[in-house]
């Protein structure tokens, strides 16, 4: 399925994440790539269906499973980010962990209802930085 793919993507990616990167800084990077990925080698068909099948699946919804690598990754990654002080005290690693999944499974289903008539990176790119902005301390 897309979403081991996705996963299988995010543990690549953690290999090239250093210690001098920000919390911020890392989200934007695994978000860039992952979505580059997906604007070049997926169908945005395929990915409609996706996120078709999740609306009426009864029972576990793959996307929302906290299991998941990705979900794991970003709750390092906030975790960290909050030792280090980068990231809001005014939210829990939990809600940081699910308003930035929100907010990227927001901008693919746009871009899945739009048909995929702009670039999903570089939108991505503009739409991000806004919005974690408000998770930085």
């Amino acid at each position: 399925s897309l979403s081991y793919m996705f996963d299988e993507k995010y543990t690549e990616l953690e290999e090239e994440l250093t210690e001098e990167m920000s919390a911020c800084e890392i989200l934007l990077f695994l978000n860039r790539e992952l979505f580059e990925m997906i604007e070049k080698s997926v169908d945005i068909e395929l990915l409609g269906r996706l996120f078709s099948t999740q609306l009426t699946t009864k029972g576990q919804k793959y996307l929302m499973d906290y299991s998941r690598e990705y979900y794991k990754l970003l709750k390092r990654i906030a975790v960290e980010g909050k030792e280090r002080g980068e990231l809001t005290d005014e939210m829990s690693v939990s809600e940081i962990v699910k308003y930035y999944a929100m907010c990227e499974r927001g901008i693919l289903y746009d871009w899945c209802l739009c048909d995929g008539e702009y670039s999903l990176s570089e939108y991505s790119s503009r739409v991000m930085p806004m919005f974690l902005y408000k998770l930085q301390k």
